[in-house]
């Protein structure tokens, strides 16, 4: 997949969308996978520090669909973060801030949705959002069909097992106001692909790790006969790891 975002000291390339770092702690043995009663506060502490605020049940939702994914996870390969501070900043926390991003989006379509992130994270924080995610791998497909569940959104998640290459109709998937992606491919790429599911008037979210220039960002946008609306940067609550999200859109023809 190219110069993807990689973890410890290994240099990033700018231009990847992010990856989630890996822990170089030892997980807990088989059998005791589930997020610890230090989840809620470091959740709840979290949001605040991203300046969002979501209502105690809708963390709880967040948290059940956490539990969820470690349990699954000690069967089929989801993730390599186990530990319950990591699993809250850097799955969750991860997730839910490009939430000023999302606002006003009817339809989330997450492309290479793995283990259901960011899409689920933004269901259970809004109320009004349905989200397609897709993903090749179908293990992963009927995880993301038992956490949406979890997290009380299954009626408004639809968990597709199909290979996203640019062909929507032929491969029976929808155009969205919104496609995301979290660690799927490089900015490039991943521009060139998303177009093709956008519903008219819509919008593309890349969420990166380090965060190319404007410049840049507009360059890739412009080879993709897209356009760039904004650039963010900020750092994850806990970890402190930097974190950076941009939006695109389609290029008006004058």
């Amino acid at each position: 997949m190219g110069n993807t975002c990689a973890c410890g000291k290994h240099v990033r390339n700018p231009l990847s969308p992010r990856k989630p770092s890996h822990s170089t702690r030892l997980p807990p043995p088989a059998g005791t996978l589930s997020v610890d009663n230090s989840a809620p506060p470091l959740l709840s502490q979290g949001l605040q520090a991203l300046g969002l605020t979501l209502a105690p049940e809708v963390q709880g939702r967040l948290l059940a669909y956490a539990d969820e994914l470690l349990k699954w996870n000690e069967k089929v390969s989801l993730t390599a973060i186990t530990r319950t501070d990591e699993v809250v900043d850097k799955h969750l926390l991860d997730s839910l801030a490009v939430l000023p991003e999302i606002q006003g989006a009817t339809h989330l379509l997450d492309l290479g949705a793995g283990a259901g992130l960011p899409g689920i994270p933004l269901a259970i924080a809004l109320p009004d959002l349905r989200a397609t995610l897709v993903d090749a791998v179908a293990k992963k497909v009927a995880f993301m069909k038992s956490g949406a569940v979890k997290g009380g959104v299954a009626s408004r998640i639809k968990a597709l097992h199909a290979r996203a290459e640019g062909h929507p109709d032929e491969e029976g998937l929808p155009r969205a106001d919104l496609v995301i992606s979290r660690a799927f491919m490089d900015v490039g790429p991943f521009l060139l692909l998303a177009r093709a599911y956008l519903a008219p008037g819509g919008r593309v979210v890349c969420m990166l790790g380090q965060t190319p220039p404007a410049e840049t960002l507009q360059t890739l946008a412009q080879a993709a006969g897209l356009r760039l609306l904004s650039r963010r940067t900020f750092t994850l609550p806990h970890s402190k790891d930097p974190r950076g999200v941009a939006v695109f859109h389609v290029e008006q023809v004058q």
